[in-house]
C-alpha cells in the first residue's frame, strides 16, 4: 500500500506541475547568480505520508517561475527519518525532479543512505541472540522493505545510479558543465573515483563545492543495525568517504586561488555544529572536516559560505567565531555549552559565514541565494560578502 501511494503521487505530481500557473517576478540581475537552495524535503511523519510530495509541485513552480533563478540545489535528506529506503520512492524523486527548467544540483543526505540500516527507516535491528539482522518485512510478501535490507553502501550506489548515472552532469533541464571527483581523482587515492557525488562549479567569480558529509555522526557513531560493534564495511565507507571530502576539499580550494575566485561556497548536508539530543562526542567525527574548512577559509582570506541542512532550523551565523554560541540542539530546541570543546575546538574565522535552510515542515520553503560579485555586505542576517539572501516560504 505504501508503494502505491508514492506511485500515485509521482503521477500526481507531474500532472500538476504543467496545471500551475506561472507567478509574476522581477527580472533577473545580468550581472549576478541567482540560486534556488533547499533540503529536507519532502518530509513524511510515516512511511505512507506523502503529503509534502503532493505538495512539491507548486515548490518546483515556484523556482522554476522565477526569472532569476539560475540554478537549484538540493542539499540533501529527500525523505524523513520515518519513511523506507526504497529504489521506488527514490526513482519517484528522480522523476520528479526532471520537471525543474534549471540545472538542479543534489549531495546526497544521511536519510536516504546512511540511516537506511535503522529499524524506523525500513532497515532492521540486531538480534543477539541470533547474531543475525532482523530486517523489517513487507507483511504481504516477507520480503525486506528497504532496498537491499537497508545496507547504507548498497544505497548509496542505487543513488548514484539515479542521481548521478553521468559524472560531471547536474540534474533538471539545461547545462552546468560540473567537475566531478569521479573524474578528477588523486591517482594515489583510487577509492576517490566512486564520489560522483562530489562536484566543482564556477560562476560569477565564485567557486560552490559540494561533499557528501551526512548528517548525524558523520557515519561514524550510529553502528549500523545496532550491532555489539561497527563492521568492517561501515568503518571503511566512513574513513575512505571523509578522506575523499578532505581531498576535495583541498581540491576546491587550489581552484578557487588559481582562479582567482574572489569567493567560495560549500555545500554539505550536515550540520556540525548540531547535537540532535546526543552529547558533543557525537560530533567529534566532524572534527577533521570543520579543521579542514577553517584553515582553508583563513588561508584564502575571502568569502566563504557553508550551506547545510539536517537540523531544519534555519540560522545564519559563523559558528567558527570565538563569539558563536557554542553548538545547538535542534532535537532539545536550544543552544547547548556543554562539553562543547569535545565537539570542536575554538576558532576565530571572521571571513566565514554559514545558512542552514529551513526544513522539514510546510509551508516548504526554499533559500533565494544571490551573488553579485561586486558587492561587499558586512556579515549579517542576510548578507555577507557578494551573498545575499531571503527565505522562499510557500503559501
Amino acid at each position: 500500500m505504501r508503494r502505491s501511494l508514492f506511485a500515485m503521487g509521482a503521477a500526481a505530481v507531474l500532472v500538476a506541475l504543467t496545471a500551475l500557473p506561472a507567478a509574476a517576478s522581477p527580472p533577473a540581475d545580468p550581472g549576478a547568480l541567482t540560486l534556488a537552495v533547499y533540503g529536507d524535503e519532502p518530509y513524511g511523519t510515516t512511511p505512507t505520508d506523502n503529503s509534502e510530495f503532493l505538495a512539491t509541485p507548486a515548490f518546483i513552480n515556484s523556482i522554476n517561475s522565477d526569472p532569476a533563478v539560475g540554478l537549484a540545489m538540493h542539499i540533501g535528506d529527500i525523505h524523513s527519518g520515518k519513511q523506507y529506503c526504497t529504489a521506488q520512492y527514490d526513482q519517484s524523486i528522480a522523476q520528479l525532479w526532471q520537471q525543474y527548467q534549471v540545472p538542479l544540483v543534489y549531495t546526497p543526505g544521511d536519510n536516504e543512505w546512511t540511516d537506511c540500516h535503522k529499524a524506523g527507516e525500513g532497515g532492521g535491528t540486531y538480534d543477539p541472540t541470533t547474531g543475525k539482522i532482523k530486517y523489517v518485512t513487507d507483511p504481504a510478501t516477507g520480503q525486506p522493505v528497504d532496498y537491499a535490507g537497508g545496507d547504507p553502501v548498497a544505497n548509496l550506489a542505487l543513488l548514484r545510479s539515479l542521481f548521478f548515472p553521468t559524472a560531471g552532469k547536474t540534474l533538471g533541464s539545461g547545462k552546468l558543465p560540473v567537475q566531478s571527483q569521479a573524474k578528477e581523482y588523486d591517482p594515489a587515492f583510487p577509492s576517490d573515483a566512486q564520489y560522483v557525488e562530489n562536484v566543482i562549479f564556477e560562476r560569477k567569480g565564485t567557486l560552490f563545492v559540494t561533499l557528501n558529509v551526512p548528517g548525524g555522526s558523520n557515519n561514524d557513531a550510529d553502528i549500523w543495525y545496532g550491532a555489539p560493534t561497527m563492521s568492517t564495511a561501515q568503518a571503511r565507507e566512513a574513513a575512505e568517504r571523509t578522506g575523499a571530502d578532505l581531498r576535495w576539499l583541498d581540491h576546491a580550494f587550489a581552484q578557487a586561488r588559481q582562479n582567482g575566485d574572489t569567493s567560495v561556497v560549500i555545500s554539505t548536508q550536515a550540520d556540525m555544529w548540531d547535537l540532535d539530543g546526543k552529547t558533543a562526542a557525537h560530533l567529534t567525527n566532524y572534527e577533521p572536516l570543520v579543521s579542514s574548512i577553517a584553515s582553508h577559509t583563513t588561508a584564502f582570506g575571502k568569502p566563504v559560505l557553508l550551506i547545510n541542512g539536517d537540523s531544519h532550523v534555519y540560522r545564519s551565523d559563523n559558528p567558527l567565531s570565538p563569539t558563536a554560541p557554542c553548538v545547538t540542539d535542534s532535537a532539545a530546541g536550544e543552544v547547548s555549552c556543554a562539553n562543547e570543546s569535545a565537539a570542536h575546538p575554538g576558532y576565530d574565522v571572521e571571513n566565514f559565514h554559514r545558512i542552514v535552510v529551513h526544513g522539514s515542515t510546510f509551508p516548504l520553503e526554499w533559500l533565494k541565494l544571490t551573488v553579485k560579485p561586486s558587492a561587499n555586505y558586512p556579515a549579517g542576517a542576510n548578507a555577507f560578502g557578494p551573498f545575499a539572501w531571503q527565505r522562499q516560504p510557500q503559501a
